[in-house]
């Protein structure tokens, strides 16, 4: 998925599962920055202080793909959650390990990573973390299928849209997959490009097993953020078994549409739709202005340490240790240490 969904819906998803506007800046905040946090190592401050952080993302172009701990470190805990074969703890999916961590929607391992963040979330990165889960349980729904490691279980052939949003159903696009195919490692979803992060798309191609698979991105992504919003109503009651009703209707409605209707290759483009639908008033909970930027005057990071960009030294902050910034990396290490060590294990998964 793409910032249109992992920033814009999840706002959006997060305000009709009760939260105030603030609250749901933070979660959807938080949510994209996932996709942005690509620097790890230890900030240094002026006055001695240090701060350890790790990353969250690198992107598919980029020498750290080629390293199997690097993946286990990223893809596999914030991107690509096993999903046991949709097996519950104690038991297996047939065939081997890979097929273990292979992604699975709405996984029980999906299920139980939100249990343990409404469980934790007293915690000062409580909705920090609840955003970075939230981007880890929807990206489950766009990368089912496929594993955060290189490996042929990656393979995709054939690649084509179905649906008719004329966005890659030419001949000359179709091609250009099909190279794309075989020149790209077989990392994630690589292989397939975009097409699983399309909100509006309909597709197919062939898997590792030379067996068709047949994608409705649209009808994955309402039903997403359907249960996106149960897991934070659930997180507002503090009750990972509450019964919650998620998204109603008429907003249901609105979401889907927002998906069809601007059939764009471009997520940027796609994002500027939704902030523009949330400032006018297209949802129940009224208009709102709400923003997100990743570098910059306005972003956590330059707020937090003073600059955008990673420096020899940084002007330590008195408000540092209660920025948004630090509390997201908290959130961070707190999510990849659970996924790991704790979660992962349970499914008999061994991941760095």
């Amino acid at each position: 998925m793409q910032i249109d969904f992992h920033h814009g819906t999840t706002y959006v998803v997060a305000r009709l599962a009760g939260f105030s506007q603030a609250e749901a800046d933070i979660v959807a905040y938080s949510a994209q920055y996932v996709d942005d946090a690509i620097s790890r190592g230890t900030v240094h401050f002026d006055n001695k202080a240090m701060y350890s952080r790790i990353n969250s993302a690198h992107k598919m172009i980029d020498k750290r793909n080629a390293k199997e701990l690097a993946n286990h470190l990223v893809w596999i805990p914030f991107h690509f959650l096993p999903g046991n074969g949709d097996k519950k703890a104690g038991e297996n999916p047939r065939g081997e390990f890979i097929e273990k961590i292979v992604c699975v929607h709405n996984s029980h391992i999906a299920r139980d990573m939100v249990r343990n963040t409404i469980e934790e979330k007293g915690k000062a990165y409580g909705l920090h973390r609840l955003g970075v889960a939230m981007h880890v349980f929807a990206d489950t729904y766009a990368h089912e299928g496929f594993a955060g490691v290189l490996h042929p279980v990656n393979e995709v052939e054939n690649a084509n849209e179905i649906s008719d949003s004329r966005v890659f159903g030419s001949c000359l696009k179709t091609l250009l997959l099909e190279v794309m195919d075989d020149t790209i490692p077989p990392l994630g979803h690589g292989r397939a490009n975009v097409l699983p992060d399309m909100p509006f798309l309909e597709w197919e191609y062939k898997n590792h097993k030379n067996e068709t698979v047949r994608r409705n991105n649209t009808d994955l992504f309402c039903d997403a953020a359907d249960e996106m919003c149960k897991a934070m109503q659930r997180y507002r009651f503090g009750d990972p078994d509450a019964q919650v009703d998620g998204i109603a209707l008429g907003d249901m409605e609105k979401i889907r549409k927002l998906f069809l209707r601007h059939p764009d290759k471009d997520g940027n483009k796609r994002h500027v739709i939704w902030l523009h639908a949330i400032r006018d008033g297209y949802f129940s909970f009224g208009g709102e202005d709400v923003a997100y930027t990743a570098k910059g005057k306005s972003s956590w990071k330059e707020q937090a340490i003073g600059s955008s960009f990673d420096m020899r030294v940084h002007s330590y902050n008195e408000n540092f240790l209660t920025s948004n910034w630090k509390l997201f990396h908290d959130a961070l290490q707190a999510h990849r240490f659970h996924v790991i060590h704790d979660l992962l294990p349970r499914y008999s998964i061994c991941a760095a």
